[in-house]
């Protein structure tokens, strides 16, 4: 079998609902989001997914995501793993891109990156780690995590530049699925959020 990766996005935030760049600031999940965390994990321990026995699981340490796992019901089988966490968005922590833009009309984060943070060539370089690690074995594999790091995890998955992630849009407690089609890393499913519809 070749290896899968399922990508849980943590739900709902303050500042994920405000459009602010929330990076390494540990802010809690709000009761839309604990919500929705338990909605995820009613639809993954239905058919076809049945609980995912056998997958191995990994969050990042950061609460939302931490908490997200926990509410589906994986925190007894997840193990923490920093290269899971955030883009450390540096000096545009807590901004909104229109506020950056007014500083900067044609920024642009896939692009430009961020100062004093992260460099985009260490956001991939850790969504390398992550890939390298779900293709290492005979098994599937799911991660909980964050919107930017999860959209670099999808293009690394399929070869793409880093860049590519910005093409890829990914919602709070959404779940997405990369695996394989004519022996090439594709593309299953993609922030499916069926879970949260009535």
């Amino acid at each position: 079998m070749a290896p899968r990766i399922l990508l849980a996005r943590h739900g709902q935030t303050a500042w994920s609902l405000s459009g602010q760049h929330t990076g390494r600031t540990d802010i809690p999940l709000l009761d839309e989001g604990r919500r929705g965390a338990k909605l995820l994990g009613e639809r993954l321990h239905q058919a076809p997914w049945s609980g995912l026995p056998g997958v191995e699981i990994r969050t990042s340490p950061l609460v939302r995501a931490a908490e997200t796992c926990a509410l589906a019901g994986f925190g007894d089988r997840a193990e923490e793993w920093d290269a899971l966490m955030e883009f450390d968005y540096g000096a545009y922590e807590g901004m909104t891109p229109a506020r950056i833009k007014a500083d900067r009309p044609d920024w642009f984060i896939w692009r430009d990156g961020v100062p004093d943070g992260e460099t985009l060539e260490q956001v991939s370089a850790r969504a390398d780690e992550v890939v390298s690690w779900a293709r290492s074995a005979d098994r599937d594999v799911l991660v909980f995590a964050h919107g930017h790091i999860l959209r670099a995890i999808g293009a690394r998955w399929l070869g793409e530049d880093i860049s590519f992630a910005a093409r890829i849009r990914l919602d709070p407690t959404s779940v997405s699925v990369l695996s394989w089609a004519y022996e090439m890393p594709a593309i299953q499913v993609w922030n499916d959020t069926a879970h949260l519809t009535p």
